[in-house]
């Protein structure tokens, strides 16, 4: 009796057929793709391969086996929480897409387990938890149970992986859900830097022995939970609790089969149960109002419109937030590592004030429309100058609460106002060179809407062009405001003065970029709008 309908083998050969596609139409996209990917994948197989000999290296050592749990828990977690951040870059994990096509459950389920294990990511779980298997593996017990504990681990994450992404495939795939996505992933790379400063201060300095007894207490709960278990079970084996072994193999399994069963309930209530979202009744949209303190007029008009894309659309929030997560992850490893200073603030100034580059090529093909409307040296002037007002709305309060909370960690109150001086003065610059770099090298954005990425295949030189030379060019301009910093501070003289003029410097700057870039756009519209619509 054949195991399963020819329908079933049918669908399950074409699944994986068509995650093989996937992957070779995606390296066919263009060149530089391929190479990243084949490049990142060789990294990612060579740092797995790293990690999996140190593991094994630990073989016979005191925690040897308590230091793989934590490896495979961390394995774990991580596997859990990628959907959540990078849902929308894999197109293979968004069930929807299949949900139009008469499919049956299982083979449905059975084509997505075999295609979600062909990729770089469970090559690399593979490599990385066979060295943690080897840690604390003893003998023949240990490596007969690592050939079952392995394999059912990897499936397990990878599932567990799956069955997240397709338990909340709705939430992820709309607005609300991507912007989840942006404040979680922020979030997770704070808590990845400080698990990381754990890790080290946990292990000792260099040069050190090496001391894995903290792990002791962790691991004495983790290894008992599945998956963790079914990887652990090889070290219990090796010491001759037989017993223990296939019970925590078993515990595996029953999570696999749990895990199994929430997918296909997942992708049952997908196939059959319409989204919400198109069931509601139309109802009546009140008039939109304006917001009262923007200044009349189309500056006014630009500046609510910026500030709702930069709220509502996730590329931009993503571009904001990011800002923001970088400048305050490198404030708290300042503070963690005991090098900390107020002038960090310098930092989001500068990040904040650079969310005026590529403009326009945020805006897509909507940019067609404000195009239309671009008559006049005028209009240019107050598109800029509105899109600049909108960025400052945001950035000079951040940047001052960032300040106060940098003075108040470090103690430095009295380099709080020559800090923030310095920073609006940064911010000005960014502002004035990014407004000139959106209309002289605009680049096309993807057309996906994943805020993940930011620019669409071969705008890699005019990205590049845009990321660094804002930057160098933003420090070049803030040389003024910052040599006069030097000045007060090597003199003794009165470096709170940089409060007043830093700001005014900032100002004078923003305005002179706005302006020479406002007397350019008219006659670069064509060339813009060609990059905003392209894709």
């Amino acid at each position: 009796m054949s195991a399963a309908p020819p329908e079933g083998r049918q669908v399950v050969r074409a699944l994986v057929s068509l995650k093989l596609r996937l992957l070779r139409n995606g390296l066919r996209r263009s060149p530089g793709r391929a190479a990243v990917y084949v490049l990142g994948t060789v990294a990612g197989l060579l740092l797995a391969a790293g990690l999996a000999l140190g593991l094994a290296l630990l073989n016979g050592r005191a925690g040897a086996g308590d230091a793989a749990v934590m490896v495979t828990c961390a394995l774990v977690l991580g596997w859990a929480a990628v959907p959540l951040f990078l849902f929308s870059s894999d197109e293979s994990a968004d069930p929807t897409r299949l949900t139009m096509l008469p499919l049956r459950p299982w083979p449905l389920l059975r084509g997505s387990v075999l295609a979600a294990l062909i990729g770089p990511g469970p090559a690399v779980a593979l490599v990385l938890l066979t060295g943690a298997a080897l840690a604390g593996a003893h003998g023949a017990a240990s490596a007969v149970t690592a050939v079952i504990g392995v394999p059912l681990t990897v499936v397990s994450v990878v599932t567990l992986s799956r069955a997240v992404a397709a338990g909340n495939a709705r939430l992820l795939s709309s607005r609300r859900g991507k912007d989840f996505a942006i404040f979680g992933g922020l979030l997770f790379a704070l808590l990845v830097q400080v698990a990381n400063l754990s890790f080290q201060s946990t292990l000792g300095r260099p040069g050190e022995s090496l001391d894995l007894s903290p792990f002791a207490p962790f691991a004495a709960v983790l290894r008992w939970v599945p998956p963790v278990s079914a990887l652990d079970a090889a070290r219990t084996a090796g010491e001759g609790h037989y017993a223990l072994a296939l019970l925590q193999l078993a515990a595996g399994a029953v999570l696999l089969a749990l895990l199994l069963r929430w997918w296909l309930a997942s992708l049952q209530q997908l196939m059959v149960t319409a989204d919400a979202s198109t069931l509601e009744v139309a109802r009546g949209v009140g008039q939109s109002r304006g917001w009262g303190f923007l200044p009349a007029g189309r500056t006014g008009a630009v500046m609510q419109r910026h500030l709702r894309y930069a709220w509502r659309e996730p590329r931009a929030k993503a571009a904001v937030f990011t800002s923001i997560g970088m400048t305050l992850v490198v404030c708290v490893l300042s503070l963690v590592q005991g090098w900390s200073s107020v002038y960090l603030v310098v930092m989001a100034g500068m990040f904040l004030g650079l969310q005026m580059v590529n403009l326009f090529g945020m805006d897509g093909s909507a940019f067609w429309m404000v195009a239309a409307t671009l008559i006049t040296p005028a209009d240019a002037r107050d598109e800029l100058r509105g899109r600049a007002y909108a960025v400052l709305l945001y950035a000079v309060p951040v940047t001052a609460l960032l300040g106060l909370v940098l003075a108040t960690a470090t103690g430095d109150w009295a380099g709080f106002a020559p800090a923030l001086g310095l920073a609006l003065s940064v911010l000005g610059c960014a502002v004035g060179l990014g407004a000139l770099f959106s209309v002289v090298a605009p680049y096309a954005m993807p057309a996906d809407g994943n805020p993940m990425r930011n620019a669409a295949p071969g705008q890699s030189g005019l990205t590049l062009l845009n990321t660094f030379g804002s930057m160098v060019g933003v420090l070049l301009l803030s040389l003024p405001a910052g040599g006069c910093l030097a000045w007060a501070l090597a003199t003794d003289g009165p470096a709170w003065l940089l409060l007043l003029l830093g700001p005014l410097y900032g100002a004078a700057a923003a305005a002179l970029g706005v302006r020479v870039a406002a007397g350019r756009l008219l006659g670069r519209l064509p060339e813009i709008l060609a990059k905003a619509v392209e894709r």
